[in-house]
């Protein structure tokens, strides 16, 4: 009796079937054009996030230190500083044109430098990008120790997206680990 009993209560389960889990997985891809148009027709059309990368968040943060603060750009004042590979230490040869970039900013009260960190294409993204902050901000704290204020520099870094030569070659690579600045005058001034 009791073997019936169990084989009665398994046969149960087998034919009603246990309840089933359903998983629900976020829906990552863009809406179907059938959706796309019903949702045009009802007016409730919904944005697909946009995919940020490195450096768009990178011509953000500069192009926002521009236009908010309401400063121009003016390039090419000053030489830029080179760096060794995988290094961000500040060579005694670079020394002499941050001395001169110190003493530029201390006369002209109403700029700002913007300090770009650059790496060459070799290493990770993600690697090159903090790597290009480091040498930004030796640069920047260079700076500081020749009495530039730090409300006067701001730093950014662009990793290897936009390199000075393309080449595969050292000197090439050389070319691109660099430090570049940018001056941001009060715009009128």
């Amino acid at each position: 009796m009791k073997k019936i009993l169990i084989v009665l209560i398994v046969l149960g389960f087998v034919v009603t079937g246990c309840a089933q889990r359903k998983t629900v997985t976020p829906e990552t891809q863009q809406p179907s054009a059938i959706t796309q148009e019903t949702q045009k027709k009802e007016g409730t059309e919904a944005k697909v996030p946009e995919t940020i990368t490195e450096q768009k968040i990178a011509k953000v943060e500069s192009k926002e230190l521009v236009t908010e603060k309401k400063y121009t750009e003016e390039e090419g004042i000053f030489k830029d500083i080179h760096f060794d590979y995988d290094r961000y230490d500040i060579k005694d040869v670079d020394k002499p044109v941050l001395k001169s970039i110190s003493e530029w900013i201390l006369k002209n009260k109403s700029a700002k430098l913007l300090i770009e960190g650059h790496c060459d294409e070799r290493g990770t993204n993600e690697y090159n990008l903090a790597l290009g902050d480091r040498r930004a901000k030796a640069a920047r704290d260079y700076l500081l120790s020749l009495g530039v204020q730090s409300a006067k520099m701001e730093i950014i870094s662009y990793g290897e997206e936009k390199p000075l030569c393309s080449e595969k070659t050292e000197a090439c690579w050389q070319k691109n680990r660099r430090a570049h600045f940018v001056v941001l005058k009060e715009a009128g001034k």
